[in-house]
């Protein structure tokens, strides 16, 4: 059985090997609940990301976590007591028809309703962003879906980051880009007036959804894209193998390292940066 790593694959899919939907539902509130459904609902609760009469885009890319949160969201609206509404979108931002149509039958079979939009947003990145797609990528689908978001009357945008996401992203920021900065649980658009982007798999691991989904039989989409897979590495990686050799003497270090944002002590930095402008403990020295 082939991978389904880029725009050239050949896929083929077990579907004789997925779960019945009944039984894939249960389980998200059943066998999943302590690792999953428990952390969802807290993450929503913690962070206030679902309130009554919020209409909410969630973003479908065909990938495990957004396949999870639609089915999350689903069985929220469907148990929950808040008086929201769901629009799921999936961009197609150049697959090869055999990515699309894999995207499509996984959606169905899992009745997920999907509205279907195309950008081009392959083809744009490979011709002005050669050497660093990813980022351009990221950059360009963020706007696709906010614009989508926007026209669907929406006032949300759902994402499907999970835990490890936030730390991979924080280590990344210390040691790439020499600052502290985390993926936050919910932001506020500044191009999109009124949009407001959450993660509601903010506390939820990803070795867990990778269990669900493949106790379930679903097949997911990778990345799909051959231009990211044949022109650079992918610092995620190296980082993600980072934390699994610091797990060897510290177990719970990626506890230690989401916390971390949480306890900041303003007291005990050099320096800081808010609304653009940066500050320096010296400037608050002589005040104490």
């Amino acid at each position: 059985m082939s991978d389904i790593a880029g725009k050239g694959c050949e896929v083929l899919v077990p579907f004789n090997e997925r779960k019945p939907l009944e039984e894939i539902e249960r389980s998200i509130t059943k066998k999943y609940k302590k690792y999953i459904w428990s952390k969802f609902i807290k993450a929503i609760k913690d962070y206030k990301l679902v309130e009554d009469g919020d209409k909410i885009a969630v973003a479908v890319s065909g990938g495990k976590d957004s396949l999870l949160m639609s089915k999350l969201f689903q069985e929220l609206k469907r148990h929950g007591q808040m008086n929201f509404e769901l629009e799921f979108i999936a961009m197609d931002p150049g697959y090869h028809p055999d990515i699309k149509k894999l995207l499509i039958d996984n959606c169905n079979y899992l009745n997920i309703p999907i509205h279907i939009f195309e950008s081009g947003i392959f083809e744009v990145v490979d011709r002005i962003a050669k050497d660093y797609p990813c980022y351009m990528c990221a950059k360009m689908r963020r706007g696709s879906l906010y614009t989508k978001a926007k026209e669907l009357g929406c006032n949300k945008l759902a994402l499907g980051h999970h835990f490890n996401d936030v730390i991979e992203t924080t280590l990344l920021n210390v040691l790439y880009s020499g600052n502290f900065k985390t993926m936050l649980p919910k932001l506020k658009s500044t191009n999109f007036e009124g949009l407001e982007l959450i993660r509601p798999l903010y506390y939820i691991e990803e070795q867990s959804i990778q269990r669900f989904t493949q106790n379930s039989g679903i097949w997911p989409l990778n990345c799909a894209c051959m231009v990211a897979a044949e022109k650079i590495g992918n610092k995620r990686y190296e980082i993600k193998d980072l934390i699994k050799e610091l797990k060897v003497n510290f177990k719970d270090v990626e506890k230690s390292i989401f916390r971390a944002a949480e306890n900041v002590n303003m007291q005990s930095i050099l320096g800081w940066e808010k609304d653009g402008k940066k500050y320096s403990y010296l400037d608050l020295y002589n005040e104490e």
